[in-house]
């Protein structure tokens, strides 16, 4: 499985906010973005610089890859499939990208990041409509039942994230979430304001259409 190996806080440097990339931890005051939130590395420091308008198209999809743990292969992919469908192009990217299992996990309470969310499924712990899929990049449809295997109830990360979520009641509107059953059901394709992470799609739209 192709992941991110940066460290996480560095991520959020770079891109200049956090990305809650260790989900609660970075509420706390051992965030490092908070300590130092400035581009990583020796020449930068607190230097301002200015960015060129492909700069900025750059910084946002990298903003976007990094919040949704997606390397360039699989995101020109989602990308394409995005151009293909009706509408506007950047919507059906995040939404598509919004639609994956491991975002659907960790959006329904089940894990603390997206991170975990993505190793859950990888490692064979989450079914769709009971059965077993272990491809995070696998799109959810409408009427679509996620549940977690059962040993995966007892794993002490997965109970904490289920309470948290009980407690905050934080799942997105097009996600039905039953924490006393542990199961998540589709509702409808989330629409644009239920994808609530600060990016500017059209800027995405514009650098792959160059």
């Amino acid at each position: 499985m192709a992941r991110y190996t940066d460290a996480l806080c560095r991520q959020c440097r770079r891109e200049g906010l956090k990305l809650f990339l260790k989900g609660d931890r970075c509420m706390t005051e051992k965030c490092a973005f908070s300590r130092r939130p400035y581009i990583p590395g020796v020449h930068h420091g607190n230097q301002r610089r200015k960015i060129s308008e492909y700069g900025k198209q750059l910084r946002e999809k990298q903003k976007v890859k990094r919040i949704y743990g997606v390397l360039e292969r699989q995101f020109r992919k989602t990308f394409t499939e995005a151009n293909r469908l009706k509408g506007d192009t950047g919507e059906n990217l995040l939404k598509l990208l919004e639609k994956r299992l491991d975002n659907t996990v960790y959006k329904s309470g089940f894990s603390g990041n997206r991170r975990d969310a993505r190793q859950m499924v990888a490692h064979g712990h989450v079914r769709v409509n009971g059965k077993k899929v272990d491809v995070p990049s696998y799109i959810v449809r409408v009427g679509d039942r996620i549940t977690l295997a059962e040993k995966t109830l007892n794993i002490n990360s997965v109970k904490k994230a289920i309470e948290t979520a009980q407690k905050k009641k934080t799942s997105p509107s097009w996600i039905a979430a039953d924490y006393d059953k542990k199961t998540a059901e589709i509702k409808n394709d989330p629409i644009r304001t239920d994808i609530t992470i600060p990016v500017q799609e059209q800027l995405i739209v514009e650098l792959y259409s160059k």
